[in-house]
């Protein structure tokens, strides 16, 4: 058997919970109870020590981003802490690093909008979390905004709208690099049919 190729999911301080964890279970449902199709799931932060959410959940990721192997899938999700990471020459500099390495860089709700400030998406389609999206065309009046997706795939980039949006990006990822119907099996297994109440 070769290698897997690796997925990261990038966590930070003021991470929107449901942006990685939602993905997360998703990914790991997949490439844990099929190992075959050659792909792992990790998580990673800067410095490698326990992130604090947004709403307070606090996880400790698998690695900081020197000791994390070569990923071949980057998924940043959003959260109130990326307005930070926009003015963070040293995040967008690892972004950037990565979107030269990676095959494929994905993003979720206002992770796009670091993707943006990176110059990942300049003359792109692209979405973000709808209270988001003037905001993702000022830092990049080039982006082609679609604000009604659920998510984006423009090839090497992946971008969705908020939040719960990152599930369905993430079935759409495990459909791309497998097959239609392990998504559908995954979504199956994590009973993800969505019928809101309200």
């Amino acid at each position: 058997m070769t290698e897997s190729k690796t997925i990261g999911i990038v966590l930070f301080d003021g991470v929107e919970e449901l942006d990685a964890v939602g993905p997360w279970e998703v990914l790991a449902s997949w490439t844990l109870n099929h190992p075959d199709d050659g792909y792992r799931v990790l998580t990673l932060s800067p410095d490698g020590e326990v992130v604090t959410c947004a709403k307070g959940m606090r996880i400790t990721p698998d690695h900081s981003f020197a000791s994390a192997p070569a990923l071949d899938v980057v998924l940043h999700p959003g959260g109130q802490g990326t307005r930070r990471l926009l003015r963070q020459a040293r995040h967008l500099d690892w972004v950037r690093e990565q979107a030269a390495r990676a095959e494929l860089m994905t993003s979720v709700c206002t992770g796009s909008l670091v993707y943006a400030a990176a110059g990942l998406l300049t003359n792109r389609p692209a979405t973000t979390h709808w209270g988001s999206l003037d905001l993702l065309t000022e830092l990049d009046p080039t982006v082609r905004v679609d604000e009604k997706a659920r998510f984006v795939d423009d090839v090497t980039v992946v971008t969705s709208a908020g939040v719960s949006a990152g599930i369905d990006m993430a079935l759409h990822l495990v459909s791309r690099l497998s097959f239609p119907d392990r998504a559908r099996d995954v979504r199956r297994g994590i009973q993800y049919d969505p019928e809101p109440p309200v």
